[in-house]
């Protein structure tokens, strides 16, 4: 995987049942659409995460795709997160700046 999230390589997405991808998928999606405002209000710095975003959605359909057509097995045994303490200070905090833009922008809106 020459372009993507490092938290979503191909390898990783064979490991997931169908509804953590299905999780993942949301996850995605929700990020794209955020993103998507701070393009259109002009405060987003990462222009570069749109695209790997935009990927990462495309990988996560890939493999639900697959596995529908039995090309990938299904998988039996969901795998875990190695550290999922990490994951889960990181998507605070992204939380925490994302509802920060959000009411920035509201409040220029009125």
């Amino acid at each position: 995987m020459a372009i993507g999230s490092k938290e979503l390589a191909s390898k990783q997405l064979d490991g997931f049942d169908k509804d953590r991808l299905v999780e993942e998928l949301r996850k995605a999606k929700e990020e794209l659409f955020n993103l998507r405002f701070q393009s259109a209000t002009g405060q987003l710095e990462s222009h570069g995460r749109l695209r790997v975003v935009k990927r990462d959605i495309a990988r996560i359909y890939t493999v639900l795709r697959e596995r529908e057509l039995g090309i990938r097995p299904e998988v039996v045994a969901p795998v875990e997160e190695a550290a999922p303490e990490k994951a889960a200070k990181k998507s605070k905090k992204k939380a925490t700046e994302s509802e920060a833009e959000t009411k920035v922008a509201e409040d220029d809106a009125k």
